[in-house]
């Protein structure tokens, strides 16, 4: 038979095959095929006529060349055809019956698990030899197994490891070594940063009538400086705090503030003492919600923004010629740390009114009334220093087989304060791990990602998501163009028995999804059942703080970003965060010396949202579920204008272009989930049009009319500053307000007009 393939091959060199499949043709799809040195057909074309089994590949010769001498070849090799045609007719057909074709699609899979009624409004169906979604999840959870991370929590638990310090570079080479070793092409971004530090020749003070402290723990960024004032106890320092302040004829303007951690961060904290007037800012852990030894020191930052503040919206690259500005997140009141015990002391002395019982001001030192003060003098001394240090951002890739340049970063933070184990350990290692995992899968396991998966280790956490904005803002005009996801590994195991997330909206319905496809650690259910079913949302999400180290990719870069944790019930943070404390130990008392099998089922969420990013042919980014997030806060901007027009304090303004610029948003909305009904789904160029047109929703929520050295959260949503909804609720100067309204108008009307994709398809209602 090769003979007599081999001579019909000769007589008919000249003479080529062209093919066509009914299905247009995927990276890795497996398709029909013959070679040019093939005789193979399918079955009925014994007779000379194409063959119209179904599914199967048609054949046509393509015109032959006018040429007598293989004219008369031409007659031979239809006598040999008639030879051999039936026989190798007969073995394609057989081949082609006995090879498995795999005609189920990712949404018929999933419906087999769940049914969400907010998931995304189709799924694509997986080419025939891409790896079926249930296979995928096996293979991950096969790999990041509760024994593989007793060993890397191990290796990754260090007894230092200070932002810039010897130990934060030995382990940012290590890391790139095993991404080197994983074949992830792995890269270093270096940023030479402004980081405090106490003076070790002059250590910071607080002085108390014939009490002098001197706290280890400090407040990075902290204004440096000497200043006295009355002692005032502030609770946490929050807004309505302060109000109770001032309806108790407390003079706040002057004061030293004395505020017990927690509901809000330490830069918060004090940004709102400077608002009223304080001179100064004292913070300590009390014991209703720090219940440990009572001398612990306490770290932290005061910079209210991201990133290196003195060099604010632009990189701090060793070569960047631009002027030192510092942040206008910095504070201009000097802060410091105390001990429980300091505080106690200073509570006992503080004197003045006694905090009502229904203020919530009382905290947990039994022994103590908790009196406001106002009445001693408290002298706060801070000296501390800038220090420039390097650090090195290290990443590693996984690429994707169609669209490389798309990708999802996972990304932790590696700094900490002390030992920092739930804080940089863990984070660490479920990187370290998610990456072997991820790239056996890939080379050894057949598993071919559409994207591309970036790991991320960052430096400078400590000091407010330094090193992950540094590198934001050096490629921004690049990055949110291309980043699909950033999923955050940082505390990602706090305790057991609970779960809460922070996410953009695009987010809920992949969050949902992966709820339902991973294991409580406390029972045989999952998360989603562990944490409620139908009221899952209320019990899982939490607004995204500042410090949440997936707040710069949100609201700096508009990325879609989330961060989540398995934690103890009714507790709202890691206990010991922030402290010496942050040990292997007390971490095993937390997750009831479950620590290994809790990170594992981290991995595996975070493993399972970055996977399902990069393996569906659409994007599991659900732009439905910002609709109510977005009525919700047209709402109370709706409701803050009628009550000023009716109080005659705002005239002749209307929220109605607001609305229809809601209305846009939303029939933008409906644009997309009628082309994606409408796409058809094997169609690779559409849904990259269709994947770029989701993608661009959470930048184009970043307000054009601010700049990012002076406004760097620019997002109208989840952004800190006048372009936000919510700042039009709060604003009590009614030509500002009149800017904002509009301003913000045009940002919705904006990203609305981004979701319609083509110019002539905009809708110009408004």
């Amino acid at each position: 038979m090769d003979r007599i393939r081999s001579a019909f091959s000769n007589v008919i060199k000249s003479e080529r095959y062209s093919r066509f499949t009914l299905q247009p043709a995927e990276d890795g799809e497996r398709q029909f095929e013959v070679k040019l040195d093939d005789a193979t057909e399918p079955e009925g074309r014994a007779n000379g006529s194409p063959s119209q089994v179904p599914g199967s590949p048609s054949f046509r010769p393509a015109p032959l060349q006018q040429n007598n001498r293989k004219i008369c070849y031409l007659v031979l090799g239809v006598l040999l055809v008639f030879v051999t045609g039936f026989l190798v007719g007969f073995i394609s057909h057989r081949k082609h019956q006995d090879e498995p074709v795999n005609c189920s699609t990712d949404l018929e899979k999933d419906e087999k698990v769940e049914s969400s009624p907010t998931a995304s409004p189709a799924v694509a169906p997986a080419a025939p030899d891409q790896m079926d979604w249930k296979d995928v999840t096996q293979l991950l959870e096969q790999k990041l197994t509760s024994q593989a991370f007793e060993k890397t929590l191990r290796d990754f638990d260090l007894p230092r490891r200070l932002a810039g310090s010897g130990e934060d570079m030995s382990q940012a080479n290590r890391i790139f070594e095993e991404f080197k070793k994983l074949e992830m092409q792995p890269w270093t971004d270096i940023h030479h940063v402004q980081l405090q530090t106490p003076d070790s020749e002059r250590p910071n003070r607080v002085l108390f009538g014939s009490d002098v402290f001197k706290p280890e723990g400090y407040l990075a960024y902290s204004a440096p400086g000497k200043v006295e004032g009355k002692l005032v106890y502030g609770n946490y320092g929050r807004q309505e705090d302060l109000d109770v302040l001032q309806k108790k004829n407390v003079e706040l303007k002057g004061s030293v503030l004395l505020l017990r951690a927690g509901k809000i961060s330490f830069a918060e904290q004090v940004d709102n003492a400077a608002t009223k007037g304080a001179a100064a800012v004292l913070i300590y852990p009390d014991n209703e919600e720090y219940k440990f030894v009572a001398n612990t020191p306490l770290y932290g930052h005061v910079h209210l923004g991201s990133g290196d503040p003195y060099t604010p919206g632009f990189p701090s690259f060793n070569h960047t010629q631009f002027p030192p500005t510092p942040s206008s997140g910095l504070p201009k009141i000097p802060a410091q740390t105390i001990t429980a015990n300091m505080a106690t002391a200073l509570l006992k002395k503080i004197g003045g009114p006694e905090a009502d019982a229904s203020s919530g001001f009382k905290g947990g030192f039994s022994q103590l009334t908790y009196s406001l003060g106002g009445s001693e003098n408290v002298t706060v001394e801070v000296n501390n220093v800038l220090v420039n240090r390097e650090i090195h951002n290290v990443f590693g890739v996984i690429k994707g087989f169609t669209d490389p340049d798309r990708y999802v970063v996972l990304g932790a933070n590696r700094d900490a304060w002390d030992r920092g184990y739930a804080k940089a350990t863990v984070g660490t290692s479920v990187l370290m791990e998610l990456a072997r995992a991820v790239q056996k899968m890939v080379e050894k396991d057949g598993f071919k990602p559409r994207r591309s998966l970036v790991f991320a280790s960052w430096s400078a956490g400590e000091y407010g998501n330094v090193g992950a904005t540094e590198w934001l803002e050096g490629y921004m005009s690049s990055i949110d163009k291309n980043v699909l996801t950033y999923i955050s590994l940082d505390g990602v195991v706090m305790g057991r028995g609970s779960f809460v997330a922070s996410a953009s909206p695009l987010l809920y319905s992949l969050l949902e999804r992966t709820m339902k496809g991973v294991k409580s650690p406390v029972s045989s259910q999952t998360v989603y059942e562990m944490m409620g079913r139908s009221n899952w949302e209320a019990n899982v999400l939490r607004p995204m703080s500042m410090d949440d180290p997936a707040y710069p990719f949100l609201a700096f870069s508009g990325i879609p970003s989330v961060s989540f944790h398995f934690i103890t019930p009714n507790t709202e943070a890691y206990t010991y965060y922030g402290t010496n404390m942050d040990n292997m130990d007390h971490l095993n008392y937390a997750t009831s010396h479950h620590t290994s099998e809790i990170t594992a089922l981290a991995a595996q969420f975070a493993g399972k949202m970055a996977l399902r990013l990069i393996h569906d042919h659409l994007l599991g980014l659900d732009v439905n579920r910002y609709s109510p997030v977005l009525l919700k806060a047209a709402g109370q901007v709706y409701k803050r204008i009628g009550q000023l027009s009716r109080s005659g304090e705002l005239k002749e303004v209307s929220p109605i272009w607001l609305g229809r610029a809601r209305g846009a948003f939303q029939r933008g909305i409906d644009s997309i989930n009628k082309d994606i009904g409408n796409t058809e789904l094997t169609d690779k160029e559409a849904f990259r049009l269709l994947n770029d047109r989701i993608m661009r929703v959470e930048h184009a929520l970043l307000s054009p009319y601010v700049t990012p050295t002076e406004t760097p959260f620019r997002h109208i949503l989840f952004g800190r500053g006048s372009h936000t909804l919510a700042s039009i609720t709060q604003t009590t100067d009614m030509e500002q307000l009149r800017t904002q309204l509009a301003l913000a108008t045009w940002s919705l009307q904006g990203c609305a007009n981004v979701m319609v994709g083509n110019i002539w398809d905009i809708d110009d209602d408004i």
